[in-house]
């Protein structure tokens, strides 16, 4: 069975430092994009980061650059967040993801979600003020 395991999730003040990670099991790991989308209370999905584990091309949301940085681990088939200089608007749920698809770096490119076949159940962030 495909598994996405996420975790790292927790409370933090602005300013502090977060690292989520994202267990694999049960697919192909190099050959599967990871992203990690969020949902705000009262906002739609949206796509932070996205890792390609055969090339390690990434992507990043504008609001995060310089913030977090996405990487992989394909010997573990885990794929990290580390999310550092917090803000309250981080304040989400976060999941990752993974999808036969690709991730790009191109200032036109967006994630799509409804590429992105396999879902973790989620982990809570809440960054304080």
């Amino acid at each position: 069975d495909v598994q996405l395991v996420e975790s790292g999730g927790g409370l933090v003040q602005a300013g502090g430092s977060l690292r989520l990670s994202c267990a694999a099991s049960g697919f192909t790991f190099g050959q599967h994009a990871i992203g990690w989308f969020r949902r705000a209370p009262g906002k739609e999905r949206e796509a932070v980061s996205c890792i390609s584990t055969a090339d390690e091309n990434t992507y990043y949301v504008d609001s995060v650059k310089g913030r977090f940085t996405i990487s992989s681990d394909n010997a573990k088939k885990t794929v990290y967040l580390q999310m550092n200089r917090l803000k309250p608007e981080d304040t989400a749920v976060y999941y990752c993801a993974a999808g036969v698809t690709y991730c790009s770096g191109s200032s036109h490119y967006i994630p799509r979600s409804i590429l992105y076949d396999y879902w973790g159940q989620g982990t809570q962030v809440t960054v304080s003020s």
